[in-house]
């Protein structure tokens, strides 16, 4: 897949599948896969760094993350994530650390909001950096907030939500995550916008959806949203084996002869 692809899909009606993952195995095994383009996300602060939210997570930390993916997963598009207040700072700052991302292997990076980025995200593209946006609950504003929880349930607060769509797309944005937010509203937002949405807790009416690697994958049994569907229980299949290698080793049935030297 390539950037030209996000809008003629859209247009053909044909949906975005996106995974998000952040380590070379992994990335290696989604390269075989089916699956359109990866999301290298500044969630790698709470699924691979065990932080209970993504603000600790530096650019330095998502370059290399980002450079392992595109290692295990070369044919694939990749997207990589700005960080907590990275694209915040003065224009020189923010477009140098697009440019770490992009450098890291990324072929374009997300930023979270629309208000006080758009002058950015115009500037960006233009200098050939493209630009995924990321409306509804935004995890970088967390404490402003006031948690994880549905955005744009409210009339107002839909309104907000769909304007600052329309403004992404018209500052260069090539296509939306759209997270947490009423199905309804996510349609609404597809339907208004030329360039395809991502969802994830947005229901069906969006023009893709993501999902991290560890969660659709069930790595993590105590992560129970209502949005995730979990197509494995590697929690369980893992923590087996593992068990069962104990096992061996200790009932010396491990090595055997044909596995020694």
């Amino acid at each position: 897949m390539k950037i030209s692809d996000f809008r003629a899909y859209k247009a053909a009606l044909k949906k975005i599948s996106m995974v998000t993952c952040y380590d070379y195995t992994s990335a290696m095994i989604l390269n075989s896969s089916q699956i359109d383009c990866v999301l290298v996300g500044d969630s790698a602060a709470m699924t691979m760094h065990g932080h209970d939210s993504t603000l600790p997570i530096s650019v330095e930390q998502m370059s290399q993350h980002t450079a392992a993916v595109k290692r295990g997963a070369p044919s694939k598009f990749i997207v990589g994530d700005l960080p907590f207040l990275s694209y915040r700072k003065s224009l020189s700052e923010n477009v140098e650390a697009a440019g770490e991302i992009m450098r890291a292997g990324a072929q374009s990076v997300k930023l979270e909001g629309a208000r006080g980025n758009l002058e950015l995200i115009r500037h960006l593209v233009n200098s050939g950096i493209p630009v995924m946006g990321h409306l509804g609950l935004t995890p970088q504003s967390i404490h402003q907030i006031g948690g994880f929880k549905v955005q744009g349930k409210l009339p107002p607060d839909a309104e907000v939500i769909l304007d600052d769509s329309l403004a992404l797309q018209k500052a260069g944005c090539f296509a939306l995550v759209l997270e947490c937010v009423p199905q309804a509203l996510a349609q609404k937002i597809s339907e208004a916008l030329e360039i395809p949405t991502i969802g994830i807790g947005a229901g069906v009416g969006c023009d893709g959806q993501v999902l991290v690697w560890q969660d659709l994958l069930g790595m993590n049994p105590n992560f129970k949203p209502k949005f995730l569907r979990k197509y494995a229980d590697l929690h369980q299949v893992i923590q087996a084996a593992l068990n069962a290698y104990d096992q061996d080793v200790k009932g010396l049935k491990f090595p055997s002869k044909e596995e020694s030297y």
